[in-house]
C-alpha cells in the first residue's frame, strides 16, 4: 500500500510540474490561430457545375495587386422622398460607403450583356503594360454584332484597345485583348470567374469577355454588377475610361473613327461619371451607372430594361442616391 500511495505522489507532482512548463511555454510563444487563410486568386473555385478550375492569374510574376473584395452594409433611408419607380427586372444603389439605399430583385442571377466588360478592364488594366504593342490574330475579328473593324495583323497598343473598348464596348476588341491577356478566350472567362469570386461576385459566372450569349451559361445580379461597378471605378486607368464621352480612334493603316461613348446617362446628366452599358436579346437593356454630387458617390444598376427606359430610370436612381 505505502509503494502505491508514494507512486501516485510522485505522479502528481510530475503532472503539476508539466502543466506549469506548458503554462510558461503558451505565455511566451501566444496561442496560435486555426482560423483559415482567405483565398488567394489563384486558389482553386468552384464552378457552376461543382468543378474546379484553377487560374494562373494572380502569379507573382503578374505583378497584380492584392484584390480587395467589395460588400454592402445593410439598407439605409438616407435619401429624402419615395425612390422611383422602376420597371426594370432588377435593379439596385449603393452609396460609397457600400450601403444598399435602393434594391428590386437584386440577387436574381440573370444575362448582364456588356456591362460585364467592365471586368475585363479590370483585368487588363491590373495587367499592365498598357503600351505594348498587341498584334490582332485572325480569331480576334469573329465577332459579332458590334465591331471597331481591327484586321488580322494590324498592331496596337494595349491600352489604346483598352480604351476603345471600355468607350465604344467593340467585341472584336474584347476578344483581341482576352486572347492577349491569358492566350484564348476560353481561359480568360476562367481567370475572369477567379478574378470575379476575389472580388466577392459569388452569383455570377462568366463564359466569354464580350458578354454575347455564346458559349451559354453566363449570368450574374445586380449585386454583383455594383460590386463590380464600384471595383472598376477604384482603378484609375478603368475610371478615365469608362467616364470618356467620346474619342479617335486610329487605325493601324493611319485611318481615323470618332467614337461615342454608348452610355447616354452619361453624355446627358452632368453628375454622372461612368460606367458602362450592354444589350442583347436575352439581357435586355442593361446599365451600370455612377454619379458624384453633394459630397456623395453612388453607382446604379439596371437590368433587364428597354430603351429608352433604361436611360431614364438610371437617371433617376443616380438623382435619388445623390440627394436631388
Amino acid at each position: 500500500m505505502r509503494g502505491k500511495t508514494n507512486y501516485s505522489s510522485k505522479r502528481g507532482k510530475a503532472l503539476t510540474v508539466f502543466a506549469l512548463g506548458a503554462a510558461l511555454f503558451l505565455s511566451l510563444t501566444g496561442c496560435q490561430s486555426t482560423t483559415e487563410e482567405p483565398m488567394s486568386i489563384g486558389a482553386q473555385v468552384p464552378s457552376p457545375d461543382g468543378s474546379g478550375q484553377r487560374s494562373d492569374e494572380g502569379r507573382q510574376t503578374n505583378n497584380y495587386p492584392t484584390p480587395l473584395a467589395v460588400s454592402f452594409g445593410g439598407r439605409t433611408t438616407t435619401p429624402e422622398g419615395p425612390p422611383p419607380n422602376i420597371t426594370a427586372r432588377a435593379a439596385i444603389l449603393v452609396d460609397g460607403s457600400g450601403r444598399v439605399l435602393f434594391e428590386k430583385n437584386a440577387d436574381s442571377r440573370m444575362p448582364v450583356a456588356s456591362t460585364q466588360k467592365l471586368l475585363l478592364g479590370i483585368m487588363i488594366a491590373e495587367r499592365g503594360g498598357l503600351n505594348e504593342i498587341v498584334t490582332i490574330q485572325d480569331p480576334d475579328t469573329w465577332a459579332e454584332p458590334t465591331k471597331m473593324g481591327i484586321k488580322t495583323g494590324e498592331t496596337y497598343t494595349r491600352g489604346e484597345l483598352l480604351r476603345a473598348v471600355l468607350v465604344r464596348s467593340s467585341n472584336d476588341i474584347a476578344r483581341a485583348l482576352a486572347r492577349d491577356h491569358s492566350g484564348s478566350v476560353s481561359q480568360f472567362a476562367a481567370n475572369m470567374n477567379q478574378r470575379a469570386r476575389s472580388l466577392g461576385m459569388y452569383d455570377s459566372y462568366f463564359t466569354n469577355a464580350s458578354g454575347l450569349p455564346t458559349p451559354a451559361g453566363q449570368y450574374s445580379t445586380a449585386r454583383d454588377l455594383a460590386k463590380l461597378g464600384k471595383a472598376a471605378l477604384r482603378n484609375p486607368t478603368v475610371r478615365d475610361a469608362v467616364r470618356t464621352k467620346g474619342m479617335v480612334f486610329r487605325f493601324s493603316d493611319g485611318r481615323t473613327t470618332t467614337i461615342s461613348n454608348t452610355n447616354l446617362v452619361l453624355r446627358n446628366f452632368p453628375y454622372c461619371t461612368g460606367a458602362k452599358t450592354g444589350f442583347t436579346n436575352a439581357a435586355g437593356r442593361c446599365l451600370v451607372s455612377s454619379g458624384s454630387a453633394n459630397g456623395r458617390d453612388v453607382v446604379a444598376v439596371i437590368l433587364g430594361s428597354t430603351s429608352p427606359t433604361v436611360w431614364k430610370e438610371s437617371e433617376a436612381l443616380l438623382r435619388y442616391g445623390l440627394g436631388m
